[in-house]
């Protein structure tokens, strides 16, 4: 992930102003919602080192970081020469025709005339943006905080080298850290506010995933509403794992097509499958048994709780056995700088990400 050699028209130092502004969009990044894409943040600068503009990514589908700093240009008045303003953004801008088009190509016909990046795109898809900024006259250099900015992705950056979707986990529990109480009963454990949330999330990934206990017992639909109860027009792929059948008539299934039954029994199989179908975010919703598998495995990239202000005592509880035997071994976590803390009406939303194993001796 090296960054490329500085441009021989822009001195190689960084000044107080970049590194002021890394700071600025890095903090921006963190506004975004993590997912297929990685968070991104930039700023543009004009020739004295003031912010002109930030952007920041806002999920898949919509403009990136990039993009969207030279959007907010336009809301600003009048503006110095482009060619003497600089942007600085958290990752090497992109080359490559997703959703959008390629941010490099959208910097250079800005006429933005040097570029600050963090860290360079390890992904072969969308690497090579420094190279075309620079090809196109742009003065280009990374490295600028280029830790931080990699470690703000660890885990995205990890899915993406094994070919795999980023796996968000998403767990309802009591606050013993059950799921379901002794009789089975399960909804709702979290109030209105938080399964509306969850549903935002529905929305946004590609597929969501649950196991065939979970859909014989509850009969979820699995599909993305809106607070009404009404289905938002984008809907993921519903994927049961399991190999007891599904009964015809479950609410899983619908009528759209969207239904896809695997084993489950290997869960990077599972995510190879889902990518091979195009999937780039992937939910896991349940139960005890599929999450506990995709924890064992260190298939999990973003942790998100709910936390209900109930007590059961008894119960099923929210994961199954991670085959951990000794404190020592314990699969651990941080607070996701991304997704702080929040209370949603009774309960508490908190978001995780695992701790990178070279600092597994960290307190959360």
């Amino acid at each position: 992930m090296s960054a490329p050699a500085a441009s021989a028209a822009f001195p190689t130092a960084f000044s107080p102003a970049e590194t002021h502004a890394m700071q600025v969009a890095l903090d921006a990044a963190r506004q975004g919602p993590r997912g297929a894409n990685p968070l991104v943040g930039a700023v543009v600068l004009d020739p004295s080192g003031e912010i002109l503009s930030v952007g920041h990514h806002r999920g898949a589908g919509t403009p990136h970081a990039e993009v969207d700093a030279l959007a907010g240009l336009r809301a600003h008045g009048p503006l110095p020469e482009l060619s003497a303003c600089t942007m600085v953004v958290t990752l090497e801008p992109c080359n490559h025709h997703g959703r959008t088009g390629p941010c490099a190509a959208a910097i250079a016909d800005a006429g933005i005339g040097a570029v600050v990046y963090a860290a360079a795109d390890p992904t072969a898809e969308a690497a090579g943006g420094a190279a075309y900024l620079a090809d196109a006259g742009v003065a280009v250099r990374g490295g600028l905080s280029a830790e931080q900015a990699l470690e703000l992705n660890q885990r995205w950056f990890r899915a993406r080298a094994e070919g795999r979707p980023f796996t968000t986990l998403h767990i309802a529990q009591t606050l013993d850290g059950l799921i379901a109480a002794a009789d089975g009963t399960s909804q709702w454990i979290t109030g209105e506010a938080a399964r509306l949330d969850s549903h935002g999330i529905r929305a946004r990934v590609d597929a969501i995933v649950a196991g065939t206990g979970t859909v014989l017992a509850d009969n979820p639909r699995l599909t993305a509403r809106d607070a009404g109860g009404r289905e938002l027009e984008r809907q993921p792929l519903r994927v049961v794992l399991g190999r007891r059948g599904v009964p015809e008539d479950a609410a899983v299934r619908g009528t759209d097509g969207r239904f896809l039954q695997l084993d489950g029994r290997d869960p990077a199989a599972v995510l190879g499958e889902l990518a091979a179908r195009g999937a780039g975010h992937v939910m896991i919703e349940g139960g005890a048994t599929v999450a506990g598998a995709f924890l064992a495995a260190d298939l999990v990239d973003e942790l998100v709780l709910y936390l209900a202000p109930l007590m059961l005592g008894t119960g099923t509880r929210s994961t199954g056995d991670l085959g951990i035997a000794s404190l020592a071994d314990a699969s651990r976590w941080r607070w996701d700088p991304a997704g702080p803390a929040r209370p949603l009406g009774a309960d508490l939303r908190l978001t995780l990400e695992p701790l990178p194993l070279a600092r597994h001796n960290e307190r959360p």
